[in-house]
């Protein structure tokens, strides 16, 4: 289920377990994305009003106090893990595997590159509870190799390297 922030706070809050997507910082009036300072909705301008005006960060921030890691995966794309093939993986539940790498990969990098001081903590600390499940699904779920690989890939992420994922 994807969530749009034209619902209030209250009801993505009472949704949010059952979601696979959610926005975050929408613009969505003519030409809203060129007014890059422009924080507040013109009603002139707008196709709809938004009940959820919260910064990425923000959300990012609530989402991991509540639990919830944000990934900003597309390795799936990119892999050629769409159709028929998603659809095998998803049913043997093994894309779910790749989704939880690559969700504490592109979580971090994007806590390196953008997240406030705080949600940088709070986002940092979810990852280490994130990591130490994936190291308790060894060797059910994931091999010693491909969690050596993982904790390599996510240390260089905090070296700098960026567009890792599995």
């Amino acid at each position: 289920m994807i969530i749009t922030n034209r619902e209030t706070p209250q009801i993505m809050e009472s949704v949010i377990d059952m979601c696979t997507q959610r926005d975050a910082e929408s613009k969505i009036g003519i030409g809203d994305y060129a007014d890059t300072y422009r924080k507040d909705q013109i009603a002139e301008r707008e196709q709809f009003m938004l009940n959820d005006t919260s910064s990425l960060d923000q959300v990012i921030q609530k989402l991991a106090k509540s639990g919830h890691i944000t990934s900003f995966c597309t390795a799936g794309y990119r892999c050629g893990r769409t159709g028929v093939k998603i659809m095998g993986l998803l049913k043997s539940g093994k894309e779910g595997c790749f989704c939880k790498l690559n969700a504490v990969l592109t979580s971090q990098e994007w806590l390196e590159d953008f997240a406030s001081g705080e949600t940088k903590n709070i986002g940092e600390a979810l990852i280490q509870q994130e990591i130490a499940e994936i190291q308790g699904r060894i060797p059910q779920d994931f091999s010693e190799a491909t969690f050596t690989k993982f904790l390599s890939d996510y240390h260089k992420i905090q070296d700098g390297v960026r567009d890792i994922y599995f």
